[in-house]
This record gives C-alpha cells, structure tokens and sequence, in this order.
C-alpha cells in the first residue's frame, strides 16, 4: 500500500506556498474564485506566499481576454498575489525535461503503440469484459527492439495494491492501482500533458499545500507518481467540495451569475463576496460576519466540510449589506466607482460624487448591493429639473402641490436641523388635518422624484436649504 500526500507536520516546517492555477479558455468561474480566496487565506493567515499560475496549455481554447478577465476578476475581489503569474505553456521545456529524467531514472519508458493498436486494445478489452486501461506492451521492452517511429513517454504506474490519499479535508482515500494508468508524461510531438506539467509546476514554484476542487481528487493518485518518481517532497492535499446551486445540482446558469465578474456588475461589494464565499464550505463556529483580516487568522483546513456548499443569494446580499454599512464612506465611494464601470453606467461627476459622500450616512445602512444604494442615493445625484417617475407624479396632486406651496416661505429661515423640520412640517400637515406621512409622499415626490428614497428629513439636510427649497418650488409651481 502506497500512502500519498505531504505529512502535514512536515509541511509546517518549511514556509506556506499555496498557489491558484486557473485555465483561460473563459470567465472565472465564482467556485474556482472560492479555490483561490482559500489558497489566499491559507497562506495570508500563516505569513506564506500565495501564487498565480496560468494554465494555458491548452493553445486552441486559451485566449488573452480569459487571462485578462482572471486578473481583474482577482484583482477585484481582493485577492493579491506574489511575483509574477506564471505562464504553464513558457515552461514546457523544463515539463520535457523531467520526463526525460524519469526516463533516465527508470520510473517511465518509452512507448510506440499508436492510436489505432491501443484503440485495438481497448476494443479487444470490452469484447471481453476486461478493463480497457491501456497496458503497454512496451513496458519492459529491451530499448534493442526499439523501432525508428514516434514515441510517447509514460509514467510506469504500480500494477497491484492501493494507494490511499491523505487528504487534510477528505481524509484518506483509497484508490486500487489496477485503476491507475500508465499515464502520458510526454506525447510524441514532445510537448507535456497536463498532469505533468502540475506537478513539475507546483514543485517549482515551491508549493506545500495543493487545495483545490475535489474534481481534481483522482489526480492526486496519478500526479504523486511523479513527485516519487522526481523524489521530490508531495505537497499537503486539500480537495474542497463543489459548489452547487440552492436546488443541490452543479452549479449552472440556471442558478443565476457563476462568473465572478457578473458579481461585481450586480453591485455586490468586495468585501461581502469574500466574506460570502469563505463562509461557502467553510466555518469557524457560529460566525457568519467577520473580516478578511479575521478570515486570515481563523481559516484552517480543518474547517472546511466534506458536503457540497449551496450556493444562496440571501445570504450574499445579507452579509453584502452589512459589509456596506461598516464600510468607510471614502473606501465605498471609490468601490462604487469600479461597479458603475463594470456594470457600464456612467462615472459619476465630480458633484455627484460629493452629493453621495453627505448622503452616505443616510444610505449605507439599509442598501445590500449598489444598486440599491445607487437607487436610494437618486436625490443627491440628479439635478433640476427633477424628473419624476408615475408614482412620484400621481403624489403631487392639486393639494399637495398647496400644501408644498404653503411650506416652503415657512423654511425660508428656519434652522437647518432636523429636530426644527420636523416640527415645521408637522404643523404645515397638522392645518391641513393630515399625518406627518401623508405629507411625506408629496415631499419625496418632490426631493427626489420617485418613491424609494431616504427620509425625506435626511433629503433636506444632505441637499440644503437652498436646493430644497428650488426643488419644492418646481413641484408646487
């Protein structure tokens, strides 16, 4: 029996290495930005390095705009990493060259079967109930009967027993090697598949600890053959679970956004998503609220779960808004800025930018996205006239416009505090028979031109008395 995997102890030796090893053929997927916040936190948490590796081997699907996307999208979520990225495809001949070597060592050979004698082979397997893994009959051949043609080099895979797996979220697991493979290090062209290129990578770049998703668990088996074969030190594993939709199935359009950069143009801030997404598998005690700077210091592997996390848009935008109401107002302003652009609206001008910072503290609290608060924020950020939406039209009714025409000389030279509009504006409501909330809806018709808005005190203190009163006067008039 073969046991795999760095022994954790070991591991906590040397200096943390974590790394995140997206592919660029499209969008960052929102699990594979949950893989790389775990690999930040991990290492983050434990003063170590957290690395960028692009997976571009793939020359057909990789494309420049994919690598372009990942960045930002990392960039954006916070998410900073050490040096440079590292492209897999600049490495390829370093990758030949340790096939090479475990050719040199005996740990792999040479093999000239060609597609259509190992397809033979599969189909002869099937015919008769036999496993088709390839056996190569290449295996111990003398290199005397070697032919002049083109060959691949394979990983010589064991033949009986088990390898177990240990795995610091799955625990042990065991695979039978009669399921393993001689497995491609090198094809014929001289190029490296995929699986070698990993580990060649991840021992390179000094990596100790392998946390990704648990699609990836089967991998651990094939990819620690080379690691033996190189006699280099096997990095702790860490296979997270998937994420799934709140209906339990593989996370899908059908869910909703599963692009990371769709979050940022729904308005979700930074620090809600990281918070969200830590707490997407992971959990330290009851804590659903916390900081990154609190994330980095809890996150262990040990809290990570073994089930699915299901992904749930209440939670997100729960956790969002409480992120924006802790959130300084200067730092809010500038994330904004960066959703307006990714969400393609239009920059906001200087004047609207000092209109949203007075009216932060009347809209932070209560918004869960942007765009909600964006919405709320309406009345410091439009100028006059001010155009009204139906419902705010159907407030201003013949009486109300009176009514507004009636208050208006009455905040000429009152003070400038709520405590004095309040009562103002109760006695204008009170002559007139009415509740202070039925001259509300006229009010907020009139200071912000639709129904969803702050107080309407909190209007005529952030915009003043002079634009109040302007605003007022539009709407008796």
């Amino acid at each position: 029996m073969l046991s795999t995997g760095g022994d954790p102890s070991r591991a906590a030796d040397r200096p943390v290495v974590t790394r995140f090893a997206p592919s660029p053929t499209g969008y960052l997927h929102i699990g594979g930005a949950r893989t790389a916040l775990f690999n930040w936190l991990y290492a983050r948490g434990r003063g170590g390095r957290f690395l960028l590796r692009i997976e571009d081997t793939d020359r057909e699907r990789s494309t420049p705009e994919a690598t372009a996307a990942i960045l930002r999208g990392l960039t954006w979520l916070g998410l900073d990493w050490d040096g440079e990225a590292v492209s897999q495809f600049d490495r390829k001949d370093r990758h030949a060259e340790v096939a090479r070597a475990m050719l040199a060592r005996g740990s792999a050979y040479k093999c000239f079967s060609t597609q259509e004698e190992i397809e033979a082979y599969r189909e002869a397997a099937r015919a008769e109930g036999r496993s088709t893994l390839f056996h190569s009959p290449w295996r111990e051949a003398d290199p005397a009967t070697f032919p002049d043609a083109p060959y691949v080099i394979r990983m010589k895979a064991p033949r009986d027993g088990e390898t177990v797996i240990q795995d610091a979220v799955q625990g042990a697991v065991t695979i039978r090697n009669d399921q393993l493979d001689d497995m491609v290090c090198l094809r014929s062209d001289g190029t490296p598949t995929y699986m070698l290129a990993v580990v060649v990578d991840d021992h390179d770049m000094g990596v100790t600890h392998v946390i990704r998703g648990d699609d990836h668990l089967n991998n651990a088996a094939r990819q620690t053959m080379v690691y033996r074969a190189m006699e280099w030190d096997v990095p702790v594993w860490a296979h997270i679970p998937l994420i799934h939709g709140p209906d339990g199935k593989k996370l899908s359009k059908r869910h909703g956004a599963v692009g990371l950069e769709e979050y940022q143009a729904m308005g979700y801030p930074a620090a809600g998503m990281r918070n969200y997404l830590a707490r997407l598998g992971w959990s330290h005690g009851d804590d659903e609220f916390f900081s990154s700077e609190q994330a980095k210091s809890w996150f262990d592997l040990s809290g990570i779960g073994r089930a699915p996390a299901r992904l749930d848009f209440k939670k997100l935008e729960n956790l969002c808004g409480q992120h924006i109401a802790a959130t300084d107002d200067a730092a809010l302003l500038h994330e904004i800025e960066a959703y307006l652009a990714a969400a393609e609206r239009p920059a906001l001008s200087g004047t609207q930018q000092d209109g949203l910072l007075r009216a932060m503290y009347c809209l932070k609290d209560r918004a869960k996205t942007f765009v909600e608060l964006i919405e709320k924020a309406h009345f410091a950020l439009t100028d006059r006239p001010v155009l009204r939406d139906e419902a705010a039209q159907r407030a201003l009714d013949p009486v109300s416009r009176g009514i507004l025409a009636e208050l208006t000389p009455q905040l000429q030279s009152a003070s400038w505090d709520r405590d004095r509009l309040e009562a103002i504006i109760a006695d204008v409501a009170g002559a007139h028979g009415l509740g202070l909330g039925k001259i509300a809806g006229p009010l907020r018709a009139a200071l912000a031109g639709r129904s969803v808005s702050p107080s309407v005190f909190d209007m005529m203190l952030v915009l003043g008395r002079e634009e109040t009163i302007a605003r007022l006067n539009g709407a008796a008039g």
